[in-house]
């Protein structure tokens, strides 16, 4: 199976069992875990829809070390020049390890490179506990050159947990260490 990464060994060392101690939780297979991440590309409304595709495709494979499937329109829409079957993005699902060490490098390497970053919006809950994001540039992940892209395709990543409820799966997800938008900054002393 092999080593685990450093966000897997602290969901096991500390964040677990954090979340076993606040009495939220009667045993430790209720406590919320993160189920998977599905990371999506749409090209949209590009010039030549195929070649984008492809370079969707490059990139994802590049930052999340796996190799996305393509997604087809499922029906026609002529106001967007749409026909059903044809490849309009790809998409890739993390689990376990890759899970881990994808979330290491967006929180470490990719998230602290966006330019003003704030923190993650907390209002971007489904209702169910999963949380979505959108990264516009993907030149924020160190894997993916600046000067091999032709285009600037964003996507949206969602973290699916196991959490009943939107609070559950955010204490969760802090605890991991995603930085949100509304939590307490350290105060900075002046010397």
């Amino acid at each position: 199976m092999g080593e685990k990464s450093v966000l897997q060994e602290k969901w096991i060392q500390e964040v677990r069992p954090g979340l076993l101690a606040t009495g939220k939780y009667c045993n430790l297979h209720e406590v919320p875990k993160l189920e998977k991440i599905v990371i999506n590309c749409c090209v949209g409304s590009a010039a030549d829809p195929k070649v984008a595709v492809e370079e969707a495709i490059r990139q994802l494979s590049l930052i999340t070390g796996q190799r996305p499937i393509r997604t087809v329109a499922r029906k026609s829409i002529s106001n967007f020049k749409l026909r059903k079957g044809q490849p309009i993005g790809c998409k890739v699902t993390l689990r376990g390890r890759r899970m881990f060490e994808f979330l290491e490098r967006l929180l470490w390497a990719a998230l602290p490179r966006v330019r003003d970053f704030r923190g993650l919006s907390p209002r971007s809950f489904d209702g169910r506990g999963n949380y979505t994001f959108g990264i516009e540039d993907p030149t924020v992940f160190p894997e993916v050159e600046l000067e091999e892209t032709k285009r600037s395709l964003g996507f949206d990543i969602t973290i699916v947990t196991t959490a009943r409820t939107d609070a559950e799966a955010k204490e969760l997800l802090a605890r991991l260490g995603i930085p949100f938008a509304d939590m307490k900054k350290p105060e900075v002393v002046a010397a």
